[in-house]
Order: structure tokens, then C-alpha cells, then sequence
């Protein structure tokens, strides 16, 4: 996700400024399982436990490119990502998990078309790979598809063996901001954040959608928290500013004033604040 210069990203000044990075949202998962889940792995045929000497040797040569792609990736260096997931696929052209991460290339490279392609062939030779499902979701959304978006975002939730469901719960709900299905919305960020109560921008946007709708005691709760931890930043003191003016709160209200001044002096918020405009 992408970070303002106040610090952590925020749905309500962009509503939609958002990458690949924040806390692993499109890191691969399950890498060190790749030779166990082999199809044609002989030991899986023979009914035994899958130990990693039944990985096939094209798809033991694809997973260690792959291994060294997703290092590439994560390091910023897309292009040589790219060319070991081409060497990866070459050696297994039906190594699922390759396609999926050839995608999240192909955002990066803001490659659309291509990035579309590589997830479906991952969802073509593994239909149950709830990661390809949200990263294919998540590009949907970027480009205005919301119904199939939210298709694909629900295939993942449906997974049940799934670990990522906090990270869907909030695409959706980012995704249906973007839509103006505000209510919706707020029902995604609250799964989301039961799930994960520490993510900055699931706890922001869910006390920025009680607080538009003048859920104030609630609004206050979520924002509170986010500002009484270390992720908290000059969008979320200003949230927390209106919230405890329209509380009538005053003490509050200059308090987090002037964390705001001290910490982000040259921020639009301070701006917004020294003149009085709360409902910028």
C-alpha cells in the first residue's frame, strides 16, 4: 500500500492509493510447501506421508526459481523477478503458484492485461488457491470491476483452510468504498478487524465510516486505539480531532492537537486544523 508522507496509508485522502506492500498483503503463501503439494508426487500415489524427495525434478527447478523471485520481488527488484519466475515456468509450466506471483509482477509493471492472464492460468491449474483468488480480486478492484471483484474476493473467503482472511475482509471493504457501498463497507472492515485488530488502515476507515454515519461513541473507540499506538499518524489525529469535537471533548480534542503540531508540523491536517476547517 502505498504511504503518504505522514506515515501509513489512508483510504480517505486516496481513496484508492494502494500497491503491493503494506504487511505481506500479496506475499505468496506456502512457499515451503511446494514440494508436498506436487500432484504427481510418486509417494502421494503410493498413499505414504509426502516427504521432499518426492518432488519431480522440474518442479523441484521451478520452486527454487521461484524461491529466488520472490526474493527479487520483495527487494524492489521486479524485472529480475520476472526473468526467474520465465525460467520457473519454463521448467514446470503448470507450477500454479509461478503464475500467481507473475501477476503481482505484472501489477507492479502496471501491466493489466498481462497480470489478468497470469492470474487466471494460476486459478486454471489450482482452483482453490485463495491467494490468487484475492490478488486477482484486488486487480479487479483496481481497475473498477467491483461485482467481479468481489466475486473473486469471496472465492478466497470460502476457502476454508485460508489464513489471509484479514487481508480480504479489507480489500473488500476498500473496494466497496470505492463502489459508495459505505454500509457494505463497514460489515468488511469489522470482520476484518476482528480478525486482525492491529492493521492501521482496517481500524481508520472503519471509525471513519462510524464517524461519517454519526456513530461517534463507537468511532471514537477504533480511532482512540489507533492513536494510542505507535501506527497512528497526522490523518488519524485529525479523525480523532473531530470525533472528540463533535464528543465535545475538549481536552481530548487539544491533546491530540498538539501531538499533531509536534509531530507533523508541516502537515495539511495541522493546516485544516489552524483554521478551523473540520470538515475538510
Amino acid at each position: 500500500m502505498e504511504t503518504t508522507a505522514t506515515g501509513w496509508p489512508m483510504v480517505q485522502r486516496c481513496l484508492f492509493c494502494i500497491s503491493l506492500a503494506l504487511s505481506g498483503f500479496w506475499v505468496l503463501s506456502g512457499l515451503g510447501g511446494c514440494a508436498a503439494s506436487s500432484e504427481s508426487a510418486s509417494g502421494a500415489a503410493r498413499g505414504d506421508i509426502v516427504t521432499e524427495s518426492d518432488e519431480p525434478e522440474a518442479r523441484r527447478r521451478a520452486r527454487i526459481r521461484l524461491e529466488l523471485a520472490v526474493g527479487y520481488f520483495e527487494q524492489g527488484q521486479t524485472t529480475i523477478a520476472l526473468d526467474e519466475l520465465k525460467q520457473s515456468i519454463a521448467a514446470d509450466p503448470n507450477f500454479a503458484q509461478a503464475y500467481n506471483l507473475r501477476g503481482l509482477v505484472y501489477m507492479r509493471l502496471n501491466d493489466p492485461r498481462l497480470a489478468e492472464d497470469s492470474f487466471r492460468r494460476a486459478l486454471v491449474l489450482n482452483p482453490r488457491d485463495a491467494d490468487a483468488h484475492h490478488n486477482y480480486g484486488w486487480l479487479l478492484c483496481q481497475q473498477g470491476r467491483f461485482a467481479e471483484s468481489q466475486k473473486a474476493l469471496s472465492q478466497a473467503l470460502a476457502i476454508p483452510q485460508y489464513g489471509g482472511r484479514a487481508k480480504s475482509w479489507m480489500a473488500q471493504g476498500l473496494c466497496q468504498m470505492k463502489a459508495g457501498q459505505g454500509a457494505e463497507a463497514e460489515v468488511s472492515f469489522q470482520r476484518s478487524y476482528e480478525l486482525d485488530a492491529g492493521n492501521p488502515v482496517t481500524g481508520y476507515n472503519l471509525a471513519s465510516l462510524l464517524y461519517q454515519r454519526g456513530d461517534l461513541t463507537r468511532a471514537q473507540f477504533y480511532v482512540r486505539r489507533l492513536n494510542n499506538s505507535e501506527l497512528a499518524n497526522s490523518e488519524s489525529l485529525w479523525l480523532g480531532i473531530k470525533v472528540e469535537r463533535k464528543l465535545q471533548n475538549r481536552d481530548a480534542m487539544q491533546q491530540l492537537a498538539g501531538q499533531l503540531k509536534k509531530r507533523f508540523a508541516q502537515s495539511r491536517e495541522l493546516a485544516f486544523f489552524e483554521r478551523s476547517a473540520f470538515d475538510e
